[in-house]
């Protein structure tokens, strides 16, 4: 006859729950643990490995949001007052013209018969006085300013025995006419330097179909925005939502123009990207970074072991500039090190006696921010470590990281304002945001589908939806300063 294998009948039930040699299964045969028998002990709370992984804050510090109705932000900015040129060819020896550059080659530029002028040499470190005889115009986009030396029979000792002629720098410091004689020719008109920018429209969303909905895993969170508490499916919005709140910042610091005159490169690549085509222009906004790089300050190598020669560089710089009192070091952690050895190697009162006038001169209010202070030359500086530079997930923790930190002037500009045609007075560094009596897209939030209370659609879904219009504007950018390595 046949057997059966294998053999249970080892097993014998027993008649009380007891743990008997005849009544169990061995989990500990083969691939098994007996430790398998039980459940797993399960912690609810989730871990927050990464602290506090949100990166925004930063605009917050240095600038505000004002609403606006356009595709674009046109703004004016001052011109310097006096009258200086640089890049100018000498003349040869015993003449008396220099070629100074200037716009669509006219003589209308700012140097005029009878002007007293300075001619510097860079190069051979020889400064020279004059006044100019006539000007006329020169090839291309140059002028030629005829000019003799008070001291000298000409301007030959300013090159001191034929060094090179060219990069000259001349400036007019007053005039000098005659008894009875008529003004000038012409006068100098003031020119507005003109910017602009657009604001890009900033999307993301979260989306859960309802079965998942409907399958309850609780977690106990604590998220970045301060809430906690258990959460389900709604973890997952959450932490989507955060993000998105990164990405408006991040947006206005890393925004850039597409390349090429008025956008071709990109217009070229329309139709490869989802939602435009070729008829639509749309070029991106210049950031943060993008806008210093163009028109603002880059110091690169800066060592602050060294001594503090090279932030002494940057102060020179700022001299020539606006010369704003306070403003606000946003650096990344070897910056940041790179500082405070700086601060180390000097005297106590270079680095002490601060006004933290910017936190209305209280010192516990600039720490509880992050900020320490110090005050150097007639300048005072706020340090922080910008956690957007040292994050693993954006500019932190790469071989390849070219920016080191920003110094911010602190306070507000004038401009003209070409909507109100009036002078106004904003940070320099702020938000517009698209927004009108019928939308407004500062921070907009909706949810569709047919779960989670909305019945907007068929499809069985609940999608949260977040959308933002905006564009930073950054002024003044002569006064900003991009710390690179």
């Amino acid at each position: 006859m046949g057997s059966i294998a294998p053999v249970f009948g080892a097993i014998v039930p027993s008649q009380v729950q007891q743990t008997l040699q005849s009544n169990y299964l061995a989990f500990d045969g083969g691939a098994n643990d007996f430790a398998q028998q039980y459940l797993p002990e399960i912690y609810e709370q989730e871990v927050e490995r990464y602290g506090n992984r949100t990166l925004g804050g930063f605009l917050r510090m240095v600038g505000a949001e004002m609403p606006m109705t356009s595709d674009q932000v046109i703004w004016s900015e001052q011109n310097r007052l006096h009258i200086a040129y640089t890049g100018v060819t000498g003349p040869a020896a015993g003449l008396a013209v220099f070629n100074v550059p200037t716009n669509a080659g006219t003589i209308q530029n700012a140097i005029a018969p009878n002007d007293t002028i300075v001619v510097m040499n860079p190069a051979t470190g020889v400064t020279i006085k004059g006044i100019v005889g006539a000007t006329a115009a020169g090839g291309g986009a140059t002028t030629n300013v005829t000019a003799y030396p008070f001291a000298l029979a000409n301007w030959d000792t300013l090159f001191q025995g034929g060094a090179a002629t060219t990069n000259l720098k001349i400036f007019v410091y007053g005039s000098l006419f005659a008894k009875g004689t008529a003004s000038g020719t012409f006068s100098v008109e003031p020119q507005f330097t003109q910017f602009s920018n657009q604001p890009i429209i900033i999307k993301d969303r979260y989306a859960i179909n309802g079965s998942d909905m409907a399958q309850i895993g609780w977690v106990e969170v604590a998220t970045e925005d301060g809430t906690s508490g258990y959460l389900w499916y709604l973890k997952s919005e959450s932490e989507t939502r955060l993000r998105f709140d990164d990405y408006l910042e991040m947006a206005m610091v890393e925004g850039e123009l597409a390349s090429g005159a008025g956008g071709v490169s990109f217009v070229a690549q329309q139709a490869n990207v989802p939602g435009f085509s070729a008829t639509i222009n749309a070029h991106g906004s210049e950031g943060l970074f993008a806008a210093v790089t163009a028109r603002g300050n880059i110091f690169s190598g800066f060592a602050g072991a060294t001594g503090i020669s090279d932030f002494d560089q940057v102060l020179k710089n700022l001299d020539t500039q606006g010369a704003i009192e306070e403003n606000m070091l946003f650096l990344n952690r070897d910056m940041d090190l790179e500082f405070d050895n700086m601060l180390s190697q000097v005297s106590a009162g270079v680095a002490g006696g601060v006004a933290y006038g910017l936190f209305e001169n209280s010192q516990d209010m600039a720490l509880n921010l992050g900020f320490s202070g110090f005050r150097r030359g007639s300048y005072d500086f706020y340090k922080t470590s910008w956690k957007y530079l040292n994050d693993a997930s954006t500019r932190g923790a790469v071989a390849v990281n070219n920016i080191d930190g920003v110094l911010i002037p602190a306070g507000t500009s004038t401009v003209y304002d070409q909507i109100l045609g009036t002078n106004i007075r904003r940070p320099f560094l702020h938000v517009r945001y698209r927004a009108s009596q019928a939308d407004d897209r500062r921070y907009k939030n909706w949810i569709t589908g047919t779960a989670g209370g909305a019945y907007t659609s068929e499809v069985d879904e609940m999608v949260v939806n977040w959308l933002s219009e905006r564009c930073l504007i950054t002024q003044a950018a002569n006064n900003f300063v991009l710390f690179q390595n």
